[in-house]
């Protein structure tokens, strides 16, 4: 197995060591490599949402027949 040597910030180490102590993990290196583990799953394994289906969804609901503002002016007034 190969060795990994990291340089921690404090704020880091806490917050390994809360990660540790909410999923009871009894070492640091065990917590990175399950971090890691499931960093690397969910950036390759979850489903991207694809924003370009969006295009278009607005310009398909009903439009208000009885509008609040008239126009653009009308917001600001």
């Amino acid at each position: 197995m190969a060795q990994l040597n990291i340089h921690m910030t404090a704020t880091f180490e806490e917050d390994l060591r809360r990660f540790m102590k909410l999923r009871h993990i009894p070492t640091k290196a065990e917590a990175v490599r399950t971090a890691i583990k499931e960093g690397l799953h969910a950036t390759f394994y979850t489903q991207m949402v694809n924003f370009s289906e969006w295009i278009g969804l607005a310009n398909k609901e009903p439009i208000n027949k009885h509008p609040k503002f008239h126009s653009h002016d009308d917001l600001w007034k």
